[in-house]
């Protein structure tokens, strides 16, 4: 089976979890049918294996309308707490090899690129937070600006206290509790 394609009985069985997830949440994507989502899902084999990725990590991707992305189709990781499998990774490669020991496996950005997301944004992420409460227990790597990450650092957020908050971290560490959440925009 070629890399990015799916064998067609995961594809059915993928669909059908996208489709009751997409159900379960209208609140999420007003506006939007199941079946506009499949037609542009249907021409898209790699977006596929993409939302097979972000499933299998634990990332229970769904259809959402944020501001910042008005009447584009996106697809973000909408589980509790940051996804299982994306989990103690660093920030970037750079920060993955200044790491002399007790390098984690991966890191964010690495991660996200291979499966072929972005991470979220700040913003992006603040959006998500208004369709509902992620990462109570957990926090997420959100795309560094530039000037940030040049001197060292990297930033993360989470939901404490009925708000979203967005802290700092040195790029290289990484935590049990701290993964990433992405999103795939689908053309």
């Amino acid at each position: 089976m070629p890399k990015n394609k799916l064998p067609e009985n995961r594809l059915v069985e993928l669909l059908a979890i996208l489709n009751k997830r997409f159900e379960k949440h209208p609140e999420r994507h007003p506006n939007l049918t199941w079946e506009s989502v499949v037609t542009k899902l249907a021409a898209n084999e790699k977006a596929l294996w993409t939302l097979n990725e972000m499933e299998e990590s634990g990332g229970e991707p769904d259809v959402v309308a944020l501001p910042s992305h008005s009447g584009q189709l996106i697809f973000v990781d909408c589980a509790a707490e940051s996804p299982k499998g994306r989990r103690s990774y660093c920030y970037d490669q750079a920060a993955l090899e200044s790491r002399k020991e007790h390098k984690p496996k991966d890191s964010a950005i690495h991660s996200a690129e291979e499966m072929g997301i972005k991470i979220l944004s700040e913003q992006e992420y603040a959006e998500l937070q208004q369709l509902g409460t992620f990462d109570l227990k957990t926090s997420s790597w959100l795309e560094t600006p530039a000037e940030i990450r040049k001197l060292g650092g990297a930033i993360f957020g989470d939901f404490r206290f009925g708000r979203v908050f967005t802290y700092h971290n040195g790029a290289e560490s990484y935590y049990a509790a701290r993964g990433y959440r992405g999103m795939l925009l689908i053309k």
